[in-house]
């Protein structure tokens, strides 16, 4: 229940209709929402401006009219952007015809703020929304939940096997490459995570529309090269260094080196621009971001870093171990 007064009641009118309407357990009394003779909505009035009012005053001299009110169909994700835009405490839902349906609570708000967050962060782990308290859940659902998408990325694996299938010879011939292939996947994988989380969270709380995509792009391009770049130069160095006490990478470890400092900075571009536009995508196709989850992002970025990896390493190791 909400408070409601008529316009044309003086403030001790309003005060003392406020009393009876408070027994009457009411969501909030905050507010009074102030309704004209067709019970729409005209009006609202803070328990603050009634206490602060002149007693001969009437309410519609103090009410507001500018009023923040949400749709009914509105969704409790955007319901909850409007009560941090506003920074309100109770909000009416009103019809097409500003008749009042009900209010939205700041608690209730909290709660929704608390389920949704929850719900992306579970998406975001590879596994499907849970319904109910983790101890409370039977191992047959939690099976459901986590199986589908398990064998999604099992699958999606496979498709790494077979890139490593596919560059056999040259794992034949350079086996020193296979040491450097958790390196190189990992690298991408993490580099994705981290653009996924980042720019599924940012949508989630408004900062970043569709429109926005470009921005977002240029802005993990050069995230990606920097971070790239960085991570290169430590591979390249870790080898160069190694190599000075060791024997471990051969005669040719300079240009092994090269393979994999140049092959970081592509996989590490690559899946910071995998992670921050699938989300969007997916939003553009009208579903969910949070489906993009890191393991999903980590498993298309393992396929494709071992294609930059050896294709790279094609280059630099040509005429010497390829």
């Amino acid at each position: 229940r909400y408070a409601v007064v008529r316009s044309d009641l003086t403030i001790d009118e309003a005060m003392a209709y406020l009393r009876r309407q408070a027994r009457e357990n009411l969501a909030t009394s905050y507010y009074s929402y102030v309704l004209d003779d067709g019970q729409r909505l005209i009006g609202v009035v803070s328990l603050g401006d009634l206490f602060v009012a002149k007693p001969g005053a009437r309410v519609r001299d103090i009410m507001q009219t500018d009023i923040i009110t949400v749709p009914e169909d509105m969704d409790q994700e955007q319901v909850s952007r409007v009560f941090e835009q506003h920074g309100l405490l109770a909000i009416p839902v009103v019809d097409k015809d500003l008749h009042i349906k009900g209010i939205v609570t700041v608690d209730d708000i909290v709660d929704v703020v608390q389920e949704e967050a929850t719900e992306d962060i579970q998406k975001l782990g590879g596994t499907e929304a849970l319904e109910a308290p983790y101890l409370s859940i039977d191992l047959w659902t939690m099976f459901r939940k986590r199986g589908p998408w398990l064998a999604v990325l099992f699958f999606g694996e496979t498709l790494t096997a077979t890139a490593m299938g596919y560059f056999e010879d040259e794992l034949r011939r350079a086996v020193v490459l296979s040491l450097f292939v958790p390196l190189i996947i990992s690298s991408g994988g993490n580099s994705g995570s981290q653009a996924t989380t980042l720019v599924i969270r940012a949508m989630a709380l408004g900062e970043v529309g569709m429109s926005q995509w470009w921005r977002v792009m240029r802005r993990e391009i050069a995230s990606g090269l920097m971070l790239g770049g960085m991570l290169g130069a430590f591979g390249y160095f870790r080898i160069v260094i190694a190599s000075l006490f060791s024997d471990a990478y051969g005669p040719h470890y300079l240009k092994i080196a090269s393979a994999v400092g140049v092959s970081l900075v592509g996989v590490v571009l690559f899946g910071t621009l995998a992670g921050s536009m699938l989300p969007l995508l997916l939003k553009k196709a009208r579903l969910d971001p949070a489906s993009a989850s890191a393991p999903a992002v980590a498993t298309l970025v393992d396929v494709s870093g071992l294609i930059i990896y050896f294709t790279a390493a094609a280059v630099f190791l040509r005429g010497t171990l390829l």
